[in-house]
């Protein structure tokens, strides 16, 4: 009796999930956005994140289609389809992003550090721990020089490796605790230059635009920055973290 009451969420699950992917090949997409919200409540996964977007796109509310490819991207950064179908639908939003000019370096470090996910990029930093551990022990051990400097050099990879992986692992780790980046959820918001409806209102934001957080001190109001620098306040209730 007690095996059958611990399986049975686990089961409840796994039909709201079928449930949740019937209902979105019927075309009724309002269901299946009701199935995988009520899925994410007992864990996430890129994949729910993905579907959900995808039944939110279908029904043109494109601001929660491009928050829900975000957060799954976030999980699974070297997903094609995701990356895909979140600029077709910031395609649909009213506000473009603006083309932000970058060294090659910074954009090959970020390129390089969406190859894997949080936790290949761990996997991969103790894959290379051990091969270090492994090639320092050859290399007290073995007495030809010519083969030392070989193992040498295999070291000394194997340890540029587990710092990199270690660092990228970190910061991947850093973003999706924090969350500092948010989406538009109002049709329209006004950014003000002070935390206050009397503030001076500094530009109009709409549905669907990725923010940044600055200042996420206040209750009912952020300090928030988009792309090409612009800053300033809007109500905290326009937008919801990625």
């Amino acid at each position: 009796v007690l095996l059958l009451l611990f399986l049975m969420p686990l089961s409840a699950m796994a039909v709201s999930k079928a449930d949740a992917d019937s209902a979105y090949a019927q075309q009724n997409y309002q269901e299946a956005i009701k199935q995988y919200e009520a899925l994410l409540q007992n864990g996430v996964s890129s994949e729910l994140y993905y579907n959900l977007g995808n039944a939110y796109y279908k029904t043109s509310d494109i601001a929660r289609s491009i928050l829900n490819y975000e957060r799954a991207l976030l999980l699974d950064p070297s997903n094609d389809d995701i990356k895909f179908n979140l600029e077709l639908a910031r395609s649909k939003a009213v506000d473009k992003n603006a083309v932000v000019s970058e060294l090659f370096f910074v954009r090959w470090y970020r390129d390089f550090a969406s190859i894997l996910s949080v936790d290949g990029w761990a996997k991969c930093g103790i894959l290379c721990f051990i091969i270090l551990i492994l090639c320092l022990t050859l290399f007290i051990f073995n007495k030809k020089s010519k083969t030392k400097k070989i193992i040498f050099i295999f070291a000394l990879l194997s340890l540029i490796c587990t710092v990199l992986s270690n660092v990228i692992a970190s910061s991947q780790k850093e973003k999706m605790t924090y969350r500092e980046s948010a989406i538009i959820m109002e049709p329209s918001v006004t950014v003000r230059s002070t935390p206050s409806t009397s503030g001076t209102e500094l530009f109009i934001l709409h549905e669907g635009k990725k923010v940044t957080i600055k200042d996420d001190s206040m209750k009912d109001w952020k300090e928030i920055e988009i792309e090409d620098g612009n800053i300033g306040w809007l109500p905290a209730s326009a937008i919801e973290q990625i």
